[in-house]
């Protein structure tokens, strides 16, 4: 369950490890908006509200395979809400609709219709929930191609994951081989084997998502101006070493003892590691982004041909969008972990989207 996105969560110790984007907002003050206050005053205004609301029981009935209830859910542990999921096939009377109930209300009928409900009750953060109308008038606006925006998003991930392991790093070198405040971390050789699992699944989802440019993507910009991607395949490459490096690096640590003075250098050559790690990945994403993606609206792929991209991008990222499509929307904001979300359903199956939203929640 995505505990982590619960933004009313009293501030406490936490280790890096556990720390998503949606915390460091409200533990850096806050984010200021236009009217001159900050997000965490808005949260402050409406916690009672929220408090008070899920002292009653939240239920939802619905298929256990259907994208509807499926993306209900989501979008209530977006919300901080916990859910009691009732699995009935024909929850509304007969008709497949999912049901939400909350105390003695209930509410059923289209997802925008659900969703609206949802952020009446549930101020924060808000769901931007669209009209139909709206909708359709931004697709007809929307000039970037949906595996451009994909793409960004996932960089945005991948970013903000590999800063937390160097904040992480820097923290234990701080700590010299003592244990953290946070004892749900356990012991300093536990804690290593956090990072290694962290580290690993980062790990898979880098290369996953530079073999998905270099067979999907790159292919599609080769044909219309060949040599363009030549830059960016050698930055893969360049990547490599540096990415083992990491890996060995924190497996040799696993098994040092956390107070010699071995250890301790072996930290700080992680955290170097780690740190160019991060500096390329920034400075590579910030190309592709700015430099190379935009021409993927210059091929004009219309729009069926616009999907069957984006599909194939998922195929070559299997692995991320299954065991690990969890891991990848916390390194996101909930508003854009919902925008990868609606890209995600838009272009697969309706089972595989189920299974995998039950995945999230489960």
């Amino acid at each position: 369950m995505i505990k982590k996105w619960n933004c009313f969560r009293k501030k406490s110790k936490k280790s890096t490890a556990e720390i998503v984007p949606h915390d460091v907002i409200l533990n850096n003050g806050g984010t200021t908006t236009a009217a001159g206050t900050t997000v965490c005053t808005a949260v402050a205004a409406v916690v009672s509200t929220v408090v008070s609301t899920q002292s009653s029981t939240v239920r939802l009935y619905g298929s256990p395979t259907s994208v509807l209830a499926a993306y209900i859910r989501f979008a209530l542990l977006h919300k901080g809400v916990s859910v009691r999921f009732v699995p009935s096939d024909t929850p509304n009377f007969g008709a497949d609709a999912p049901v939400l109930q909350i105390g003695s209300e209930t509410v059923s009928g289209s997802l925008e219709t659900v969703l609206r409900y949802i952020d009446a009750r549930f101020p924060h953060p808000p769901l931007g929930v669209r009209s139909c109308e709206e909708e359709e008038d931004e697709e007809e606006e929307e000039t970037t191609p949906s595996v451009v925006r994909a793409i960004a998003l996932q960089h945005k991930s991948m970013t903000w994951h590999v800063e937390r392991l160097v904040r992480w790093v820097e923290d234990l070198s701080t700590r010299g081989g003592k244990g953290s405040v946070d004892p749900t971390v356990g012991s300093p050789r536990m804690e290593m084997k956090k990072l290694a699992r962290s580290y690993s699944e980062l790990l898979e989802v880098l290369l996953e998502h530079a073999q998905m440019e270099e067979r999907v993507v790159f292919p599609i910009l080769e044909r219309a101006d060949r040599g363009i991607c030549k830059a960016a395949n050698e930055e893969h490459a360049r990547d490599l070493p540096i990415m083992n490096g990491i890996k060995e690096g924190i497996k040799s640590i696993g098994v040092m003892d956390s107070g010699s003075p071995d250890y301790q250098e072996a930290l700080s050559n992680l955290s170097t590691r780690l740190k160019s790690l991060q500096e390329n990945s920034k400075q590579h994403f910030m190309e592709e982004d700015k430099d190379l993606l935009p021409f993927m609206e210059a091929v004009e792929l219309n729009k069926e041909q616009q999907k069957r991209v984006l599909e194939q991008c998922l195929d070559v990222m299997q692995g991320t969008h299954s065991h690990l499509f969890n891991f990848l929307l916390e390194g996101l904001l909930p508003c854009e972990a919902m925008q990868y979300l609606d890209l995600f359903i838009s272009c697969n199956d309706r089972e595989r989207t189920a299974s995998t939203l039950k995945l999230i929640i489960d």
